[in-house]
This record gives C-alpha cells, structure tokens and sequence, in this order.
C-alpha cells in the first residue's frame, strides 16, 4: 500500500480538479499542506491513548527541546520533508502526577504539527521489559532493537519497574544504542539521577547525564487537585 498521507493528498487533488472542471469554486477545500498536517497529526492521535490526544507542550525546558529537534531535522532527498534523524534527549523528572507524561506525549504532537517527519515509538519501561521477557513466539531482540534504533523514543516511568540484573542489563543495551546513535529521547521519571544510578547502575546514569537536559517539574500531584466548588 502508499504511503496514506500521499494518497489523502492525491484524493484532495483530484477533487479539486473536478471542481473547476465542472466551473465550481473549490476555495473552500483546505490547503494541501494543512489537509496532509492534519492527516499526520490524526494518524499520531490514533496510536497515542486517549488520555493523551489533546496534550500540549507547554513546559519552557520541553519547548527547548522541540526547538532543537525541528532545527536538526534535514530531507532525505531534495525536496522533501525533513526528517527527525539525530538530535537531543530531555530528561523529565518529576513527582507521581506532575505532569511528565503529558509533556511527553504533546512533544510528540507538537513534532508533527512542525512538519517533520518522524518515526516514533513510546512504552513504559514496565511495559517494555514485560514485552522483552522470553516467552514462545516472542523475538526480544528485534524488539529491542527496533525500540533502540527508532529515531524519537518516549520511556515512561524510568525506574518505577522491579529492579533486577536483567532489568539493568536491559535498560544498559536500550540507553546506549541511543546514546551513541544520538537518537532523540524524551525520558520520564519519579527519581533523581542518582537514584536512577541506584536502581540501574552506573552505566545507565552515566550516559543519561550526558546524553539529556533535564527538566524539573513542580512538587504537586495534579491528578490530585480538584477544582473548588
């Protein structure tokens, strides 16, 4: 099958051309650039959970963030849309509720609403390892390579999972590849960097140091707060 966007594309295009060749005005059709964006930002929506499809960046160190990626992005081919390739990570830390996941998933958004092209995936590190662990019929290390290699990656909740040599050596093969590929990757956590140090050891720590710029939420679980009557 093409690409979907194209196709949307080629549709509004080809609607257009029997609209003036029957003497219509097609002025109220939106633009190609607008429909293709719209059509990019609806297939992001679908695979974001519902909880998260309106979220906005808004978060000062996120923006930052944004802006970097969108201004390292480059075509592939002449003219084409510039694609998410390389670029900084963003380490998000925070209590339970402030808001992280939010951030994370608006980032993603807003990437898309930019007009790059990205590819992305996003998973709890819960989640991840429970997709990693050997089972029948599961091929663990394509997962995690293809989770490795994605050009932009969300990892929630860094930290929150059991932690085990296994989870180490996991976590350790995950945040490498990206530290040396210098792959954009928005990180979420309820732990300072020296208890990530603690619960994943020092090479992990280490590389998200260097690999991240960090921003630090405000000590207030919003998921908590009800507006007064």
């Amino acid at each position: 099958m093409g690409d979907p966007q194209r196709v949307g594309a080629g549709a509004l295009r080809s609607v257009e051309r029997i609209l003036r060749a029957r003497g219509m005005n097609p002025q109220a059709l939106p633009e190609l650039g607008d429909f293709d964006g719209r059509t990019r930002l609806q297939q992001t929506d679908a695979r974001i959970p519902p909880r998260y499809r309106d979220a906005r960046a808004d978060h000062p160190t996120v923006l930052e963030w944004l802006r970097e990626v969108v201004a390292q992005a480059a075509p592939a081919n002449p003219g084409a849309r510039p694609q998410v390739t390389t670029g900084p990570s963003l380490l998000m830390a925070g209590v339970t509720g402030a808001g992280k996941t939010h951030q994370a998933y608006g980032a993603l958004r807003s990437l898309i609403q930019a007009g790059v092209a990205v590819r992305w995936e996003a998973t709890t590190a819960a989640d991840l390892y429970a997709d990693l662990r050997p089972h029948a019929g599961n091929d663990a290390e394509r997962i995690l390579t293809r989770v490795a290699r994605v050009p932009v990656l969300v990892l929630d909740d860094l930290g929150a999972a059991r932690t085990s040599e296994w989870v180490e050596e996991i976590t350790y093969r995950l945040i490498n590849q990206r530290y040396n590929r210098m792959l954009p990757t928005l990180v979420t956590t309820n732990l300072a960097i020296g208890e990530l140090r603690g619960a994943l050891g020092d090479r992990v720590a280490s590389r998200l140091a260097e690999m991240t710029e960090r921003a630090t939420f405000e000590a207030v679980d919003r998921r908590r707060l009800r507006p007064a009557a």
